[in-house]
């Protein structure tokens, strides 16, 4: 067997060990998670695979691909949180070979290494990767999308002045890898690669390196593959649903979305602290390295995509963490630069990239060690969250901290300081590889420690009160919050009075035909309890429960 081929034995093992485990261990999260899982349940409840669902009503805010996957996965899993977040773990293993046969084919094997760890070993891209939201394979294939735009305008550039002929497959191939990219959560992708386009054009000082019938081709391509399912939705059922969706995507970046607003340097922060420790040594390979005149090219794409992401979404109204997490393919790139450069050099890296390491490492370590015992004198807490009367009373929910959850901390803590002592010494892919070998240990550590009791706090009680209702037939609604929990964890099916979507016909309806289950925040609950029709039934960790039972004829 090749170097290589171990290679990637190792890598595909590796990954699928961290990737593949524990996904079922905690109830999916609202609203993304749950979200997407439902649409997906949905599916095979009704059979219907074009039009997505919630609630058994159209669902217009994302395309159908990756509920396609979930949908797939349940078939072969069950209905279950291991299921919803399966094509994630499968996402991650084929990340991290493609960013292997990249860096080898046009780097070096030991660059290929280097930006494989970085991008697996850093906190939030190994974590997407055992959730189940939409982004990692969204992301996946608009950086496969713009590496063979890459490659085909390198080709075009280097037979311009050899005047050899060139091929147009990588162009078609960019335009169907946009294309499924846009059939995964929409036209934000053909967006963002237009961008960067747009800025290297602009780079290269107005000099054409598309023709206009090329850049038609690849358009053509994108929209080929589209038409699998937007084609074949308005063929059926005209444009409505499709002006909806593009109707939204526009909302969705011109206004806040549910609240999730931000500062303008939002998405800076989120990608310093979480992409932790790939975004130190990225700051600094941002500097000019002796590359190929591909290599050059490869990483001004990849600046180019970093630049325009993190601006894109640092201007729109909407603040979510994963919005930026199309940057971690060129922060983890930028980050493997810089070590390659000290590993060729023979050098350590600089005084300040070892202070940052340290610092920022040993920060995170603190909290996370922290954290379990504030857990035991959960009194403490009480007063930072006097304003607050549901996080409040989410203190309250029964959780065992034992103390044996700082371990994963003490291994962060480990890695950063063992790391930081190879680099000394100049040991840069040993160090390297404790760094971010070290840093996925800590990730899947603080999951097995934390995941369970952060969600009881914050909706096990909710979850499971959802879950005792699912052999019902009942209706269920939540009142002053908005979650897909209910569907899923009650097991939602079709049916049942069309008006038991308006909430005033659940409240006041004279003509129910189920009991109807409400539940509420513990600090918004005074409108139900106006309620004459409604009986309290229950509270737990800040959330209420009210029934109204409807009027049975003897």
């Amino acid at each position: 067997m090749s170097q290589s081929r171990r290679d990637l034995l190792f890598i595909v093992c590796l990954s699928g060990l961290f990737f593949l485990t524990g996904l079922g261990g905690v109830h999916l999260f609202d609203w993304d998670e749950i979200n997407f899982a439902e649409a997906a349940r949905e599916m095979l409840t009704t059979g219907d695979y074009l039009r997505i669902q919630i609630d058994y009503r159209p669902f217009w805010e994302k395309p159908p691909l990756f509920m396609w996957m979930q949908a797939a996965s349940m078939q072969l899993f069950g209905v279950t949180e291991y299921a919803a977040r399966f094509p994630n773990a499968v996402c991650g293993i084929l990340t991290l070979v493609c960013l292997y046969i990249i860096g080898k084919r046009h780097f070096s094997r030991d660059f290929a290494l280097l930006w494989t760890f970085a991008f697996g070993g850093s906190i939030l891209p190994h974590l997407y990767f055992k959730s189940g939201i939409i982004d990692p394979w969204f992301n996946l294939f608009i950086f496969l999308g713009i590496y063979h735009l890459i490659n085909f305008i390198f080709a075009r550039k280097k037979a311009k002045v050899s005047g050899v002929k060139y091929s147009l497959a990588p162009l078609l191939l960019a335009g169907a890898f946009i294309g499924t990219a846009v059939l995964t959560k929409g036209p934000v992708a053909y967006l963002i690669v237009c961008l960067v386009l747009g800025v290297y054009w602009f780079w290269e000082r107005f000099k054409f390196f598309l023709s206009v019938p090329q850049f038609l081709l690849f358009t053509l391509a994108v929209v080929a593959v589209t038409a699998v399912w937007f084609g074949a939705d308005i063929w059926l059922n005209g444009m409505w649903f499709t002006e909806t969706f593009i109707d939204y995507q526009i909302r969705l970046f011109s206004t806040e979305d549910a609240g999730h607003g931000g500062f303008f340097g939002y998405h800076f922060v989120v990608l310093l602290v979480g992409c932790f420790p790939a975004s130190v040594p990225a700051i600094f390979g941002f500097r000019k390295l002796q590359l190929t005149d591909y290599q050059k090219l490869f990483k001004r794409f990849m600046l180019l995509l970093f630049g325009v992401v993190l601006l894109l979404f640092s201007i729109v109204e909407s603040k979510i963490v994963h919005y930026s997490s199309l940057c971690y393919f060129p922060l983890s790139f930028l980050a493997a630069t810089y070590l390659y450069k000290l590993h060729n050099e023979n050098n350590r890296p600089s005084a300040l990239m070892q202070s940052l390491l340290l610092g920022l490492g040993i920060l995170l370590s603190v909290v996370v060690i922290i954290v379990p015992f504030l857990g035991q004198n959960i009194d403490l807490l009480r007063p930072l969250f006097a304003q607050d009367k549901f996080a409040l009373a989410n203190l309250n929910a029964d959780v065992t901290w034992t103390g044996f959850e700082s371990i994963a901390g003490i291994i962060l803590l480990l890695t950063v300081i063992f790391a930081h002592r190879f680099f000394r010494q100049k040991h840069i892919l040993a160090g390297s590889k404790i760094l971010f070998l070290g840093t996925a240990l800590f990730v899947q550590t603080t999951l097995f420690f934390y995941i369970n009791n952060i969600e009881k706090y914050s909706q096990r009680a909710a979850i499971e009160f959802y879950e005792s209702l699912s052999e019902k037939e009942v209706y269920i609604a939540t009142v002053g919050f908005k979650s897909y929990a209910h569907l899923f964890y009650a097991k939602k099916q079709p049916g049942g009075d069309e008006r038991q979507h308006n909430l005033n016909w659940l409240l006041h309806g004279n003509d129910l035909d189920r009991d109807v289950y409400f539940v509420t925040k513990i600090h918004r609950k005074e409108r139900l309890e106006k309620e004459k029709n409604l009986r309290e039934i229950g509270e737990k960790n800040g959330f209420v429960f009210f029934v109204r039972e409807r009027v049975r004829q003897d």
